[in-house]
């Protein structure tokens, strides 16, 4: 069986206070990106994982896919499953590539071997994955808080738009990101501020990783003052970053971008 995942961006993110189990409390908007890896599971006689496309850091056999399976397997008579997973979304992008790669294996695995499991039940096993894991079992726009996965559903659709990422010859770290942040709580919450015309969005939704990230890696900061100066409505660094979005009314030329990173149209 072959399943899709597919990328995130964060629309705003804001980092409200430190939690005493380390993590942090922070509020959000996941919208669902048409970047997409793919994913193949097939019963076999020993349980291994592969992967081709993108090189992915560290040891495959802590991969989170196989971790996912293995949250199903304490409760669950699975067999032994041979996984490819071939990479397409960028590492280290604040995409969520990973985590999305996980929550499609508990899918693939509850509908290919009949487990019967509610989204709900299925988020259950995500979110100790990580944060932002249990987001693509629905895989649909949502307002996030507390630890980013805690969800409240919201009507916002961006296909009138033409939504563009560019991705620099970056790796920005979670725990570099993290470590720069200092809480502080909202004025006025993105579930209203989201309501308002994306033209807005500029003066009114921010990113609080983006200052000091900038200052690490200044490429991130000319990759989306170009993404304006090329005629975005709004642009921004997605979640931890290095990874810049930017959503334009007609599909920009970026032939600037493109001769030097990666650049993805109408996502």
């Amino acid at each position: 069986m072959i399943v899709f995942p597919n990328a995130k961006i964060n629309i705003g993110l804001n980092i409200t206070q430190r939690r005493p189990d380390g993590y942090h409390n922070l509020e959000t908007i996941f919208y669902p990106l048409m970047i997409k890896d793919a994913l193949e599971a097939v019963e076999s006689d020993v349980l291994t994982f592969q992967s081709s496309g993108i090189s992915i850091p560290g040891d495959e056999q802590h991969n989170l896919c196989l971790k996912a399976y293995y949250a199903l397997k304490k409760d669950f008579d699975l067999p032994p499953l041979s996984i490819h997973l071939h990479k397409h979304i960028p590492i280290g992008a604040g995409l969520g590539g990973g985590s999305a790669d996980a929550a499609f294996v508990i899918k693939l695995i509850n509908q290919q071997f009949n487990l019967g499991l509610s989204a709900d039940a299925m988020m259950d096993y995500a979110r100790p994955l990580g944060a932002d894991c249990a987001f693509f079992i629905n895989n649909k726009a949502v307002y996030a808080y507390e630890k980013g996965d805690s969800f409240e559903d919201i009507d916002l659709d961006l296909s009138i738009y033409k939504l563009v990422l560019v991705m620099p010859p970056a790796h920005v770290s979670t725990a570099q990101a993290y470590g720069g942040i200092k809480p502080a709580p909202v004025q006025s919450s993105l579930q209203e501020l989201v309501k308002k015309p994306v033209t807005e969005w500029k003066a009114t939704i921010k990113n609080d990783f983006e200052d000091h990230i900038f200052k690490a890696f200044p490429i991130i900061q000319e990759v989306k003052e170009e993404l304006y100066r090329s005629g975005a409505l709004y642009a921004s660094m997605s979640g931890s970053g290095a990874s810049v979005f930017g959503i334009f009314e007609k599909t920009p030329d970026l032939d600037n971008l493109a001769q030097h990173f990666q650049v993805f149209y109408n996502v």
